[in-house]
């Protein structure tokens, strides 16, 4: 869908921005700016859109989204009805390249963080223990004041851009430069998607919202995300599975059905396609800490 510009706010006495974000809504929408962000989640759960990328995030996790690529993360219902205990919240930086000046990038000693910034036009993800270590890192750089702030930018960077094996989330060919006038209708199409993917959705019924006959609109959705709405909404719907089974509080069948599949055999093909693990053993491996 189209992303909104977002500016973002600077001090005179910054170079880059570090904050708490401690409500769940806030920058809720699908946006981009021309900042790099890297964002640790330190509560609260979801579902996180980068680029034509949908998956799970979690606390801990923490990703960093490159200049201008769209994204956002749209928290689960439980942390706008009751925000107060659940204190979903995270910590955000939004930094230019040339934050330090033109010439940074261009050093043999930051080859490492130009590579890394690089692979972050299509988003970078962490978890597990090598999150735990960048989280301590971005906490540094919050807590650091004046010239200090900005070494614990770089070393952050510099320590990330050593991370092994970072999981790339956005694919090569995703564009997303399409007319400001479009900007409504694929909004109205994912906010209708978000709820009701627990259901079937006809064709002809997500054509409606969108205003459009239905082969109009296949070819619309095609062209605008780089994917048919049918994956579209089983990416939904497999990362709505993911939590139902990181909770494990229902049986792997209603967890088929909790998530809008209507056949157990085809929950379990797409599931495997999608995650490249079956259901028990993505639950499993979320147990042994490999997922």
């Amino acid at each position: 869908m189209k992303p909104q510009l977002l500016k973002i706010p600077y001090t005179p006495d910054h170079s880059f921005g570090v904050r708490k974000e401690m409500m769940p809504n806030i920058n809720n929408r699908w946006h981009y700016h021309p900042e790099i962000e890297l964002i640790h989640f330190h509560k609260g759960s979801g579902t996180q859109f980068v680029g034509d990328h949908i998956s799970q995030f979690e606390p801990g996790d923490v990703v960093l989204v490159g200049c201008n690529l769209p994204h956002f993360w749209k928290y689960d219902d439980v942390y706008y009805h009751d925000q107060e205990s659940t204190g979903a919240y995270s910590t955000v930086i939004h930094f230019f390249e040339n934050f330090v000046g033109e010439r940074f990038l261009h050093l043999p000693e930051t080859r490492h963080i130009k590579a890394l910034l690089e692979r972050a036009k299509r988003g970078v993800l962490f978890k597990g223990v090598v999150a735990a270590r960048i989280s301590n890192l971005v906490e540094n750089i919050y807590r650091a004041e004046g010239i200090n702030q900005i070494i614990a930018l770089i070393t952050c960077l510099s320590e990330i851009a050593l991370c092994e094996e970072p999981r790339l989330l956005s694919s090569i060919g995703f564009k997303y430069d399409f007319p400001e006038s479009e900007n409504k209708r694929i909004n109205a199409i994912y906010n209708y998607s978000f709820n009701n993917f627990q259901k079937k959705i006809k064709q002809s019924e997500i054509a409606e919202i969108a205003g459009m006959t239905s082969n109009s609109f296949c070819r619309f959705f095609k062209n605008h995300t780089g994917k048919t709405y049918s994956d579209f909404i089983t990416e939904i719907r497999v990362g709505y599975a993911c939590k139902l089974l990181i909770s494990n509080k229902i049986s792997i069948k209603e967890v088929c059905y909790e998530s809008g599949f209507n056949s157990f055999s085809c929950f379990h093909e797409f599931f495997k396609k999608v995650t490249g693990k079956t259901p028990q053993v993505y639950q499993k491996a979320y147990k042994d800490g490999k997922v």
